[in-house]
């Protein structure tokens, strides 16, 4: 019947300081202006991703990019991984909608890269050809 005290029921004092630091450098840098100023930057990069043929409900709230692929292949968020990870870039989709959330830091150059690669996977993920099943008895190729 003790008092419970632990850093998830009472203000961890090093997690509190974070927080406050953090706050410090929002208000101090203005992050929120320069984040909506690289928003919109990396939503022109992206340009030629909301444009393809496959992308439906092209997405942005913030810092946070999503899309729809229409008739995605079986297996698609594994496949896209894959694909993205050979292009240089961390994204996984969830189901059939692509989703990327860049950290506030990120540079022009890697920025650029970020879409390219995000693009180039979609493309190599599309034009792979579909699984096939197997009957029964046949041989694997």
């Amino acid at each position: 019947r003790g008092v419970r005290h632990s850093h998830l029921d009472t203000g961890n004092p090093l997690a509190c300081r974070a927080a406050l630091a953090t706050l410090d450098i929002f208000e101090r840098e203005n992050v929120l202006a320069v984040n909506r100023e690289r928003a919109a930057m990396i939503d022109g990069l992206f340009a030629p991703l909301h444009a393809h043929a496959r992308v439906r409900n092209a997405r942005r709230t913030g810092m946070i990019w999503a899309w729809d692929i229409v008739g995605a292949p079986a297996g698609f968020a594994r496949r896209y991984a894959r694909h993205a990870l050979a292009h240089g870039v961390l994204l996984r989709p969830i189901g059939a909608t692509l989703y990327a959330m860049p950290p506030y830091v990120l540079e022009d150059d890697t920025a650029r890269h970020l879409a390219d690669g995000a693009l180039a996977a979609l493309e190599a993920t599309l034009a792979e050809p579909e699984p096939t099943l197997l009957a029964a008895g046949q041989a694997l190729p």
